[in-house]
């Protein structure tokens, strides 16, 4: 795993803001803690998956469910104990069935329970994270489609302090739909016929899949040395901003 992903996870609350419209799911947290707003622009629903190290880490509950458009705020309590937190996003996608029976996702499934995930993601989009108050640096922050590409990602920084002439607080990512440059080989369809996943043939090495989604996103992890590379651009981060929007696109 990179640099940005390595202890554990303070508990989240979570606020919801459907459509605009925000809806409290938990306590109240210090003025300076860093939220995650997550938006859906993919034109299909999607559910936000998380993943933390195995580290002690805990994993969230309360995990919304976007529609088209939608947006939803996740709050990192900071100022709790331990004072940081280290994971990574993504979108469950193609989603049916009964909560803890029989739910079940066709891209970046994890388990059986809608709002939280209980089994290790399958390949997928991510969107990772480092907060750290022991880290004079963070947080730190990247996309990385190192295991595969199924929405397109970006992060954008809210309410950045950059100091000058500096690359602090970029964003990363891209919206450009990276599946129509995906090798065939590597291209997962669903029944219609619809391409919903690039899958990496190898996530240690430059491969063909590598420099296709480098090509249309190099502010993106292609691979998982890619931060090795002179000149990369896949790493960033920001030591004063309120926190992050993470948008989901469409992924062609």
């Amino acid at each position: 795993m990179r640099r940005i992903l390595s202890a554990a996870l303070a508990l989240m609350t979570v606020a919801a803001a459907l459509s605009g419209n925000a809806v409290s799911t938990g306590t109240a947290t210090a003025a300076a803690d860093h939220t995650v707003t997550f938006v859906n622009r993919s034109g299909e629903p999607i559910w936000i998956g998380s993943a933390v190290n195995a580290d002690g880490s805990r994993n969230l509950t309360g995990l919304p469910m976007l529609h088209d458009s939608q947006q939803a705020t996740v709050t990192i309590p900071e100022s709790g104990d331990p004072a940081y937190w280290r994971g990574k996003f993504f979108a469950r996608q193609g989603c049916t069935g009964s909560p803890g029976s029989t739910f079940h996702c066709v891209v970046g499934d994890c388990g059986n329970l809608a709002d939280r995930c209980v089994t290790g993601e399958q390949p997928a989009s991510l969107a990772e994270f480092n907060f750290d108050r022991n880290d004079g640096l963070a947080p730190w922050y990247n996309v990385s489609y190192v295991n595969a590409v199924s929405l397109p990602i970006t992060i954008e920084p809210r309410d950045a302090r950059v100091p000058p002439d500096s690359t602090e607080c970029e964003d990363v990512g891209c919206s450009n739909r990276l599946l129509e440059v995906c090798p065939p080989e590597n291209l997962t369809r669903d029944g219609t016929g619809r391409a919903i996943l690039c899958t990496s043939p190898n996530r240690d090495a430059r491969t063909p899949y590598s420099d296709a989604v480098a090509s249309r996103c190099p502010k993106a992890y292609s691979w998982s040395k890619h931060d090795t590379e002179p000149g990369n651009q896949v790493v960033r981060q920001c030591r004063e901003c309120s926190g992050f929007t993470v948008t989901f696109h469409r992924g062609i």
